[in-house]
């Protein structure tokens, strides 16, 4: 068989241990035919092939995003952006514009904002947004996305008052006179308001998706762990069955759904290299940024605040139990320590049954609990620009605790199986983002100084790759066909304009990818 494609003069790391260097990389089909030195592979390629030339740049696997929301990644794109508002009244008059252009008594929709950021840390209210936009029900979700923010009108279109109870797992904000000031803090007391909203149609999500590929091909993604809800694997499906599917997606479906998808069958890999079906995605805690995060002590500060827990131990035994029997593997969203022992005793009580669970952030474990995801075969899928993005809200609630916060040091030296991702729209989907704060634990600005925050957890540029490649093929039983660059794997490649092995760490997020290629097709080039 020749090559339809050969990729010659490069420096590539193939991340495959076997061999770990080459300089060329033949393509035939969609798939890697041959791995090697230019000399030797100048002859696979058929007559009419294309030679690239790489003029010595750095070659990688493509790279997962092993945690991303992207169908709400591409329709926020569409909504309107507070993540870099520096204050409450910016944002403010942010929502005022928008209001001025949305049409009388429609929603006014916005996303990502950071009371973190902002003067006085202070949470947006009902109040304040009456004052942006009186003649608009408006809906603001956080950066984190486990609160959100609503103005009156909207509270009275849900039927939110004095007399609403919390729901189970979430929380309804309230002033000093017991009224609902307009905050709304995890999934279940959010919906009470969200659920209000007009959804995007199919016609909208596949156009959104579609305008979105791009930005991750140009990036260097060419696959992800996608953990929205049903609405956007039905696009997903919609999308392989027009042959438009620009991303290689594994779907976790939501935890709500579990019984549906064990009535119908569903296991995890069906589907093909393009789509399938990953596993069930669960809630046991909330986030830092509210401190609903389940905590085994209180936040720092706060003597009475020990967090949420979403879903009861009780919940979790029968959610892990129903899908380990139906051979359904678990991702489950666990923050805080409280919340990572809860999961780790589930499924050490439960059995992993061969099957590959995740934690997804894993960002605070307690130092008894750093060894027991190795011992158990649980991923840690993790995000490593929240370390960066979050350590000084981490400092402050969490104190001497951070020694064992966003630990991929110690998980990967207790042997853990590291998947990283990007949480995105919470974070940037630039993967090189997330290696540069893996590698050098410090923001793009050097902040917060020379060594970073918690030095002892960084990682080796290759420990971080292989994070993104091989680590989050095997957190999905495709080792054998994605994560390196190896003939017979699928031909998922990029091309890098400097070579982040040998830069210095701190140039590493300033990475461009100059060439992205998936199943053999150039996607993206510069």
């Amino acid at each position: 068989m020749l090559a339809d494609r050969l990729l010659l003069n490069g420096r590539v790391y193939t991340l495959d241990a076997a061999r770990p260097r080459a300089s060329a990389v033949a393509v035939a089909g969609g798939r890697i035919l041959a791995v090697g030195d230019d000399s030797s592979m100048r002859g696979l390629l058929t007559p009419g092939g294309e030679e690239i030339d790489l003029q010595e740049r750095c070659v990688l696997p493509g790279l997962t995003d092993c945690h991303i929301h992207f169908a709400s990644f591409a329709l926020g794109l569409r909504e309107l952006d507070l993540g870099d508002a520096a204050s409450l009244d910016e944002a403010l008059a942010r929502v005022a514009g928008e209001a001025r252009e949305t049409p009388p008594d429609k929603w006014v929709i916005g996303r990502g904002w950071d009371q973190e950021r902002w003067p006085g840390r202070r949470f947006p209210t009902a109040a304040d947004l009456d004052r942006a936009a009186p003649g608009h029900p408006v809906v603001l979700k956080a950066k984190s996305g486990h609160v959100l923010v609503a103005n009156a009108r909207a509270l009275r279109l849900a039927g939110i008052g004095a007399d609403t109870p919390d729901p189970p797992g979430g929380r309804i904000g309230r002033d000093a006179a017991g009224q609902p000031d307009g905050l709304l803090f995890e999934e279940s007391a959010m919906a009470l308001v969200a659920g209000l909203v007009p959804r995007a149609g199919p016609e909208e999500t596949d156009g959104a998706l579609r305008g979105a590929f791009p930005n991750a091909w140009r990036v260097g993604l060419t696959a992800i762990h996608d953990v929205d809800g049903t609405r956007a694997f039905e696009a997903y499906q919609r999308l392989r069955v027009q042959g438009a599917l620009g991303l290689r997606v594994v779907k976790y479906l939501p935890a709500r759904v579990l019984d549906d998808v064990l009535a119908v069958g569903l296991r995890a890999g069906l589907g093909d290299d393009w789509l399938r079906v990953g596993g069930i995605k669960a809630f046991v805690d909330g986030a830092l940024g509210p401190r609903t995060a389940a905590m085994l002590a209180p936040y720092e500060g706060e003597p009475d605040n020990v967090g949420v827990l979403t879903m009861e131990e009780d919940g979790v035994r029968a959610l892990a139990s129903k899908a380990v029997d139906g051979g359904l593997p678990l991702a489950i969203h666990a923050i805080g320590d409280r919340a990572n022992r809860l999961v780790l005793d589930v499924l050490a009580e439960t059995g992993v049954a061969g099957l590959r669970h995740r934690i997804e952030h894993v960002q605070l474990l307690h130092p008894d609990d750093v060894s027991r995801l190795a011992a158990l075969g649980v991923v840690a899928s993790m995000q490593p620009i929240h370390a960066t993005q979050d350590c000084e809200m981490a400092d402050r609630y969490w104190g001497e605790r951070c020694t064992t916060a966003y630990a991929w040091r110690s998980l990967l030296d207790a042997g853990a199986v590291l998947a990283f991702g990007s949480d995105c729209p919470v974070e940037d989907l630039n993967p090189f983002l997330g290696i540069h704060a893996a590698v050098t634990r410090r923001r793009v600005d050097g902040f917060p100084g020379p060594q970073g925050w918690y030095p002892a957890q960084r990682l080796m540029v290759e420990e971080a790759v292989y994070a993104y490649t091989l680590g989050a093929a095997y957190a999905v039983g495709l080792e054998d066909r994605l994560g390196t660059l190896a003939p017979g794997k699928l031909a998922d490649l990029i091309v890098l304009d400097r070579d982040i092995f040998t830069c210095d760490p701190m140039a590493i997020a300033e990475t461009q990818v100059e060439l992205t290629m998936i199943g053999g097709r150039v996607v993206h080039s510069l």
